[in-house]
């Protein structure tokens, strides 16, 4: 019989269809070889004991943005994504999907940022496109056919000269139609950044005079692009998908108002998958962090937050993501109306989301899993590689130990950002191994040397 590469034993195994089981785990050439009962089936070159440790498909964290010093379009170096898959990998992360912005078109720089991202990455990793002129629009049907990226996000929020801060042109809704369209006859699926940008202009205009000095912080900022601004365009975007025919990603779903028009409009026959982001289910306009967690859309308030943890529970919500920025936290100087959005969230992505959904708020670890392991990988393409703990899978796995509380502290981050809105909190769990394709990345919660460069590009084809 074949021996195997390496057996992971005495862990309780997330299953699919099963749930949990006390089962050992055997890899062979990067593979999920076998799912055995525990000591049988053939030996292994490596066999690592678990001690009854929690053991998870890898996470699959499909919005994020790599990027460079303050600017965060793309990588630009290896150590880019050296640092970020790092950091993913200490959060249980085994492969991620960062947006990438130009306003120039993609197919000239694919290569480039393939080999730049790969010279450093940790962990297996897609990309989508920031699509924005009329040049990105005709090439996107090769880069889901022949580069495998089949997910294109749209900047609802850029009109006229919004998008100058990012170096991307306005768009419209007329562009929206057309982009749809292309997706549609391709097998795509747009991920559109949904806020109502001319509403958010008068309302931030308004806020602003009653609050020139941002004294009232991230709930002045909350109040420049209220809920509303978000479901407006979320049912928008939604119905363009259905009158089209085009599959839509709602990114970073934020509110009780965006969710249930997202809800709204799957019931009426748009094909949609709901996601939302770790820091608005544990932060929300109160946190002391003020300017330092601006982000778009903003944090709401506390009743969003409860709002998603329902939408968790009754299972409206598919994925979870992290919208990890790791710009540098002098980008948040100035105070509010300066402050850049977004902030890093690799560094404890899945301690936190369990430690408030599973710990505090006993929602079953199996049903929270599936948002950030089996759902995204099948919404994005990665399946059946990634996602599952069964033979064939990448031999992908986050194994945590659920009763090892610890403190998010500045040393022990990986993003090269160095700082977290998590910094000071008590995580009830912690990742203690991360495996990528059957190698150690994080062992005994520990960066393992020479996991840098092994990542890997993944072609994706949306099913």
């Amino acid at each position: 019989m074949t021996k195997m590469d390496l057996r992971l034993a005495g862990g309780s195994v997330l299953l699919p269809g099963q749930g949990f089981r006390d089962v050992d785990v055997l890899v062979a050439d990067g593979r999920i070889a076998a799912v055995t009962e525990p000591g049988s089936g053939p030996d292994a070159a490596e066999t690592v004991q678990l001690g009854g440790l929690t053991v998870l498909p890898g996470a699959c964290d499909v919005h994020l943005h790599l990027g460079h010093g303050s600017d965060i379009s793309k990588p630009r170096v290896p150590s880019d994504a050296a640092s970020e898959t790092a950091a993913a990998a200490v959060g249980g992360v085994t492969s991620f999907i960062p947006y990438v912005m130009s306003p120039d078109p993609y197919a000239a720089q694919f290569e480039e940022l393939k080999s730049v991202t790969e010279a450093g990455a940790r962990i297996d990793f897609g990309f989508h496109f920031v699509i924005a002129t009329d040049d990105q629009l005709a090439e996107l049907p090769r880069y889901i056919k022949e580069f495998g990226v089949p997910t294109a996000k749209l900047f609802m929020n850029i009109r006229g000269d919004e998008g100058k801060r990012l170096g991307l042109p306005g768009t419209d809704d007329g562009f929206m139609l057309r982009l749809l369209e292309v997706l549609a006859e391709h097998g795509g699926m747009m991920c559109p950044h949904p806020e109502n940008i001319e509403a958010a202009w008068v309302l931030r205009d308004r806020v602003m005079a009653a609050d020139p000095e941002g004294k009232n912080g991230l709930a002045s900022w909350n109040a420049t692009r209220p809920p509303f601004v978000e479901a407006d365009a979320i049912r928008r975007a939604a119905y363009f998908g259905r009158v089209t025919g085009a599959r839509v990603y709602t990114v970073h779903t934020s509110s009780g108002e965006a969710l249930a028009a997202a809800i709204e409009q799957r019931k009426a026959g748009s094909k949609l998958t709901i996601e939302t982001c770790t820091h608005y289910l544990t932060h929300d306009t109160s946190t002391h962090w003020g300017a330092v967690a601006k982000v778009n859309p903003p944090l709401r308030d506390p009743a969003d937050r409860e709002a998603l943890w329902e939408g968790i529970r009754r299972g409206d919500i598919d994925t979870l993501g992290t919208d990890h920025i790791h710009r540098p936290v002098s980008s948040k100087d100035g105070g509010i109306w300066k402050a850049q959005p977004g902030f890093p969230g690799l560094d404890a992505f899945l301690p936190a989301f369990f430690t408030e959904g599973h710990v505090k708020r006993g929602i079953p670890l199996e049903q929270l899993a599936k948002l950030v392991t089996c759902q995204p990988a099948d919404a994005m393409g990665l399946a059946p590689r990634k996602g599952r703990i069964t033979p064939g899978a990448d031999a992908d796995f986050a194994i945590l130990d659920m009763k090892a509380p610890w403190t998010v502290e500045k040393p022990s981050l990986q993003s090269d950002a160095g700082y977290s809105v998590w910094e000071g909190q008590e995580m009830a769990c912690k990742v203690l191994h991360t495996l990528v394709r059957g190698n150690f990345v994080v062992r005994d919660g520990a960066l393992t040397e020479g996991s840098e460069g092994t990542g890997r590009f993944m072609a994706r084809t949306l099913t």
